[in-house]
Formats: C-alpha cells, sequence, structure tokens
C-alpha cells in the first residue's frame, strides 16, 4: 500500500515443492520472472496450477464475468488451465497476480489482478475479486499494492470500467487515479459493446523503481 506497508520480493524464484506458509517462498508451478508483493493482508502473487479450480469458479460467476472485457460467459471447461498457461509464456504482454488471502486466514485464491505493457512507459490494469469478497476492501488493498510496487516501472497507469461498475471506479479513485474521459468496450460475455470510463495515474518511478 503507499503508506509503505507493501513489500515486493523481486527475486521469488519457484522450488522444487511447497514451502512452509511464513518463508513467502513461491511453489512449484509458479512464474519465476515475476514479483511477489505483499501488502497488510494480501499477498499478489504469480498463478499456480492449483488457482484452476477457483480461478474457473468465480470466473464462471456471470457477475465477474459481465464486468471484464475478456471473460466469456458460460466460463469453458479448460479455460482456467489456459489462462494460467498464457500467464507463464515467456513472450506474454500482461503479467497475472493472484490475489493471496491466506496470510489473513481466507482462501489462496481471492481474486485476479493484471498489468498489461502498452509501452516501455505505459502499462494498463486489470483486476476482478470473487463475489464472496466483495465490499471487504481487498480490490483495493490488491491495487495500492501493485500501484505502490509498480513492477512494469511505469512512468503511466491507465485503466478502464464498465459504467454500470462504479464500484471499481471508487476502487481507482482511491488508489490515486485519476478520470481521464469515457470510450466503449467490447464485453464477450455480454456479446455487446459497453460504454467505459478510462483513468489515468502518473507514477513516481524513481519511488516505486
Amino acid at each position: 500500500m503507499e503508506d509503505g506497508t507493501t513489500r515486493i520480493d523481486r527475486d521469488a524464484a519457484p522450488l522444487a515443492a511447497t514451502m512452509p506458509p511464513e518463508t513467502g517462498a513461491p511453489v512449484a508451478g509458479e512464474t519465476a520472472d515475476q514479483p511477489v508483493i505483499r501488502t497488510e493482508r494480501l499477498e499478489l502473487r504469480p498463478l499456480r496450477d492449483a488457482d484452476a479450480g477457483l480461478l474457473s469458479l468465480y470466473a464462471s460467476d456471470r457477475r465477474v464475468a459481465e464486468m471484464t472485457t475478456s471473460i466469456p460467459h458460460p466460463f469453458p471447461p479448460g479455460a482456467a488451465e489456459a489462462l494460467i498457461a498464457r500467464a507463464r509464456a515467456p513472450d506474454r504482454d500482461e503479467d497475472f497476480w493472484a490475489i493471496d488471502g491466506s496470510a489473513a486466514g481466507l482462501s489462496e485464491f481471492l481474486g485476479l489482478i493484471s498489468l498489461i505493457r502498452l509501452d516501455e512507459s505505459q502499462s494498463e490494469v486489470r483486476f476482478w475479486i470473487g463475489p464472496a469478497f466483495w465490499k471487504s476492501g481487498f480490490a483495493s488493498e490488491a491495487l495500492k499494492g501493485l500501484v505502490a510496487a509498480n513492477p512494469h516501472g511505469s512512468r503511466t497507469l491507465f485503466a478502464a470500467v464498465f459504467q454500470d461498475n462504479p464500484a471499481s471506479a471508487r476502487v481507482l479513485v482511491n488508489a490515486g487515479f485519476d478520470y481521464l474521459g469515457e470510450a466503449e468496450a467490447w464485453s464477450v460475455a455480454r456479446g455487446a459493446s459497453v460504454p467505459t470510463w478510462t483513468y489515468i495515474r502518473q507514477m513516481d518511478t524513481e519511488a516505486s523503481g
């Protein structure tokens, strides 16, 4: 978080076996070239094979899918595994982090947050939380943690939300994003183009890099 509680482990690498939770070390199947970001209650970590079940469960919820551009509804079998494989691809342009609540005694997978690298200095952030954890502050905490860590070293972050999703708009504003304008984006789940609000955040790269 911006108050200094965010901790970033840039040297985390996969191990042959699961380590005790208190070590903070990643487990087999994680992506080696992404930092693990820790906040007061959460750990943002690379996706694991074991995340597929809960990822599929939450992404299958129409309320989640319809607030994203890319999640289809119904969510097809194998889609979670395909996303995890894409998250590990060496030529990927989007880095994904599982929002892990196990440090707070909750599930190891609460939702997903990602950064799409637009160019060397700009990235787009996307996020969603499973409905069981809405109104918990986890989305705000995860986004603030990612912004503070700034793992892409971006000078500018962008984000967009559908206009019928004011809760996510508030999450962005609370993390220091400023309103930029209106646009439209295609929603796969809705099969329609939906009005959006676009937000921007200028980064202090010296403080976060």
